[in-house]
């Protein structure tokens, strides 16, 4: 396919090669879909490699390393994206911050870092994609956001990263109806634990008997469930949290 009738697909927060990030890059590019993503403090060789194995799918890849806490992160990135590849019709806010904190260690610059990467850096992207969106795309727009199941329980010891991933959910609903209209859907999904760069043996022991399909899921299930979501198949579903979890049993 030329390039010209090629998706465009924004994929935050691809720093490593476990990641689902990473992961969410690979399986849209196996779809003839250009990748434009950001990391930060990820190693230089590994991302020019990373961009190489894209690109042997037959597209386009380009890739800006940008700190999502500073607030004119979301216009420089859609500057970037336009000026090397073009506009955008997908974008995934994978991107996340998380530090460990309870009610006895949570303060201010805690809460606002995570506010700043987590919550703000997402609604601009999201509210800079629509503006930038319009009919001239070949495809209708899609909007998929990262949460981590905090519509379904508590998260102790992740105060802030609760809280602010929490706020996702919120967003997508009310975005989805406004954007409706421009023909842009807006979904969020929570993948549940994802054996990804956090885990160790130990957290992986304790999560397993949780899991009732006998495994911990993997960056690559997360990546089936978001092109779905980017796909037109996907067109007639939006403001939807999904919980793509493999049955994972809490408490």
């Amino acid at each position: 396919m030329n390039h010209s009738q090629r998706k465009i697909a924004l994929v935050t927060g691809a720093s490593s090669e476990k990641e689902i990030g990473a992961a969410i890059c690979r399986k849209l590019a196996s779809q003839d879909i250009d990748i434009f993503f950001t990391h930060w403090r990820s190693d230089a060789e590994w991302i020019g490699q990373f961009r190489h194995d894209i690109a042997d799918n037959g597209v386009r890849c380009e890739a800006l390393k940008i700190d999502l806490s500073d607030e004119n992160a979301a216009f420089a990135i859609y500057e970037e994206a336009a000026g090397r590849l073009g506009s955008p019709s997908i974008l995934v806010n994978n991107a996340a911050h998380s530090v460990t904190n309870d009610y006895k260690t949570l303060d201010a610059s805690t809460l606002d870092l995570h506010y700043a990467v987590n919550m703000r850096s997402t609604f601009l992207l999201c509210a800079e994609f629509a503006r930038r969106f319009n009919g001239s795309h070949s495809a209708a727009g899609r909007i998929i956001n990262m949460t981590s199941g905090q519509d379904l329980g508590p998260m102790p010891g992740e105060l802030a990263y609760a809280a602010t991933k929490g706020a996702i959910s919120a967003f997508t609903r009310s975005l989805a109806q406004e954007l409706a209209p421009l023909g842009i859907t807006v979904n969020a999904v929570n993948p549940g634990p994802t054996d990804s760069t956090w885990m160790t043996d130990d957290i992986r022991n304790h999560l397993l008997p949780k899991f009732p399909m006998g495994r911990i899921g993997t960056p690559d299930d997360t990546a089936r469930l978001i092109a779905f979501l980017a796909s037109d198949e996907a067109g007639w579903i939006t403001g939807q949290v999904i919980h793509s979890e493999g049955g994972f049993m809490r408490g």
